[in-house]
C-alpha cells in the first residue's frame, strides 16, 4: 500500500486510473532508488527526496508530461555543486583547513537563494538535503526565488572573533567568485548569524571592490539589513501554526508549549507564542534543556545565546524555578499541546512522536529544517495530530529575505510593523496554498503532501515553460 492511502480517500481526480496510479509508483521509486545509487551515503538527502516523490504520486499519475520531460531527473540533481578548501589560522597561529559547500540546485524561478551553515555534521548530503527543500520553500513563499545552500564542516563554538572572521573571509574568497544579487544570494543559518554575515559581507565588498547590498541576506541594519528579518522565521512558524489551529478552531491562548533549540528560531517562536497567550515551558540547546513551569523568561535566553553565548544550563542560576537535564532528546516527554522542534534535523523520531502524543500534544510546527523523521510524520498525521511541516512553516526567514532584496534593490527600509505584516500575509498564503493542493489530489488535511505538491507545480511548470535546460 502506498503510504498515503493510509490518509483517507486517495484521490479526488477521477480521471486518474489504478494503472495511471501504478505506472507512476513505479516511476518515482525508479528516481528514488538511482538517487541512492548515485550517492550511497548522503542519507539525509535521500529522505528529503523520498518525502517529496512519494507525495507527488497522484500528481504524475494526472499529469503524464512531466514523466515525459524528466521533471523529476532534473530536480533531483543539482544545477551546479561547488566544494573548495578554507585554509585558515588560529589564534595560535596554526593553520587549520576545512571544507565548504555551495549547491546551487534550482534556479527555474529566480536566483538561488539559501543559507550558509556553519556546523562539525556538514558534508554533501546535508547541504543537498538543505537545498533541495530550499527549492519548493521559497517557491511557496511566492517570491521568484530559487534553491540553493551552502556551509562548511567549521564550529563557532568555542572560537574567538578574531578566528570566525579569518574563517568567514577565507570562505567568501572562494565563494565570492559564485554568488551576486542576480545570481545567488546566501543567507544565514545555523551558525551564521549576523557577526558571521558582516564579516562575509565585508569580505565580498572588499574582492568586489562595491557596494553591492543585494548579494547577502540577514546583513545589519546599518548596511542594508532589514528590520524583522531576525524574527522573521520564528514568527512565520507561529503565523503559519495559528492558521491551522484556527481552522480547528484553536489558537494559542493558555496552550502548554515546548520548543527546542534556543537559536535565532527558537527564541523568536517562543516570543511570538507568548505574545498570543501561550505559556512555553521548555526550551534547548546541543547540551541539554531546561523546563520552567512558570514560563521561559525569553529576554534572559535573549541575553545568554545572543549576547554572553553562553550555554542554556545558565538560566537556572538565574531563575530558581527552572530545571536543567542534561541531553536533548528529553525534552519531548515533558506534556504540552503544541511541540515547536526548531534546532536541527531528525531531532524528533518516532518514539518521541508517542511520547508527544501520551503528553496531549495536538498540534506540532516545524521551525527547523526537517527535524522529524518520516516515521515521526507518519505518526503524527496517522493519528490525526496537526502537522506543519517545515518547508512550508518555517519559510519565513527566506520569506523576509526576499523583502530585504527587495528593500536593497529600491534603497528602501521599511518599517518593522510592515515587514511584520508582509511576513504574516505570506504566511496565510502559504497556508491557504497547502490546503488547496491537499484537497485537490484527495488529501484533505495532509499539509505535507499539500506544501511538497504546490511548491512541485510551480517549479515544474516553469521548468516546462523554459524547455531543457
Amino acid at each position: 500500500m502506498h503510504p498515503l492511502h493510509r490518509q483517507g480517500v486517495f484521490i479526488l481526480v477521477s480521471a486518474i486510473t489504478s494503472e495511471a496510479l501504478a505506472l507512476a509508483t513505479g516511476y518515482v521509486q525508479q528516481i528514488y532508488e538511482e538517487v541512492k545509487r548515485r550517492d550511497p551515503h548522503e542519507r539525509e538527502f535521500h529522505q528529503a527526496v523520498k518525502e517529496i516523490l512519494d507525495c507527488l504520486v497522484p500528481v504524475l499519475a494526472h499529469n503524464p508530461h512531466y514523466k515525459e520531460n524528466a521533471i523529476l531527473e532534473r530536480l533531483v540533481e543539482p544545477e551546479r555543486s561547488i566544494t573548495f578548501r578554507v585554509p585558515w589560522s588560529d589564534d595560535s597561529g596554526q593553520i587549520r583547513v576545512n571544507r565548504g559547500y555551495r549547491i546551487q540546485f534550482n534556479s527555474a524561478i529566480g536566483p538561488y537563494k539559501g543559507g550558509i551553515r556553519f556546523h562539525p555534521s556538514v558534508y554533501s548530503g546535508i547541504v543537498k538535503f538543505l537545498g533541495f527543500e530550499q527549492i519548493f520553500k521559497n517557491a511557496l513563499t511566492g517570491l521568484p526565488i530559487g534553491g540553493g545552500k551552502g556551509g562548511a564542516d567549521f564550529d563557532p563554538k568555542g572560537k574567538s572573533d578574531r578566528e570566525i572572521m579569518a574563517f568567514a573571509q577565507s570562505f567568501m574568497t572562494e565563494l565570492y567568485r559564485h554568488i551576486g544579487p542576480g545570481t545567488d544570494i546566501p543567507a544565514g543559518d545555523i551558525g551564521v548569524g549576523a557577526r558571521e554575515i558582516g564579516y562575509m559581507f565585508g569580505q565580498y565588498k572588499r574582492i568586489r571592490g562595491g557596494h553591492e547590498a543585494g548579494v547577502l541576506t540577514g546583513k545589519g541594519l546599518l548596511y542594508g539589513g532589514s528590520l524583522a528579518r531576525k524574527e522573521a522565521t520564528g514568527y512565520g512558524l507561529v503565523y503559519f501554526v495559528q492558521e491551522m489551529l484556527a481552522a480547528q478552531g484553536m489558537d494559542f491562548q493558555g496552550q502548554s508549549v515546548v520548543v527546542s533549540g534556543s537559536g535565532n528560531v527558537s527564541i523568536y517562536a517562543m516570543e511570538k507564542a507568548q505574545q498570543l497567550g501561550a505559556l512555553v515551558v521548555a526550551c534547548s540547546d546541543s547540551g541539554g534543556y531546561i523546563h520552567d513551569p512558570q514560563g521561559i523568561n525569553v529576554n534572559t535566553v535573549k541575553r545568554l545565546k545572543e549576547q554572553d553565548r553562553l550555554r542554556i544550563s545558565e538560566y537556572v542560576k538565574v531563575h530558581s524555578d527552572a530545571v536543567y537535564t542534561e541531553g536533548c532528546s528529553g525534552i519531548w516527554s515533558i506534556p504540552c499541546q503544541i511541540a515547536l522542534p526548531c534546532a536541527t534535523q531528525n531531532e524528533l523520531d518516532e518514539a518521541a512522536a508517542r511520547t508527544l502524543a501520551a503528553g496531549g500534544v495536538k498540534a506540532v510546527g516545524e521551525g527547523a529544517n526537517m527535524p522529524s523523521t518520516l516515521p515521526a510524520v507518519n505518526y503524527f498525521l496517522e493519528h490525526g495530530i496537526l502537522f506543519a511541516p517545515a518547508k512550508a512553516a518555517n519559510a519565513g526567514g527566506v520569506a523576509v529575505s526576499g523583502l530585504e532584496m527587495s528593500q536593497n534593490g529600491m534603497r528602501l527600509s521599511w518599517a518593522f510593523e510592515e515587514v511584520d505584516e508582509r511576513l504574516r500575509q505570506i504566511m496565510k498564503n502559504i497556508y491557504r496554498s497547502a490546503v488547496r493542493a491537499a484537497e485537490e489530489y484527495g488529501m484533505p488535511g495532509n499539509l505535507v503532501a499539500g506544501a511538497n505538491i504546490a511548491g512541485f507545480l510551480k517549479v515544474a511548470d516553469t521548468m516546462l515553460a523554459q524547455g531543457v535546460v
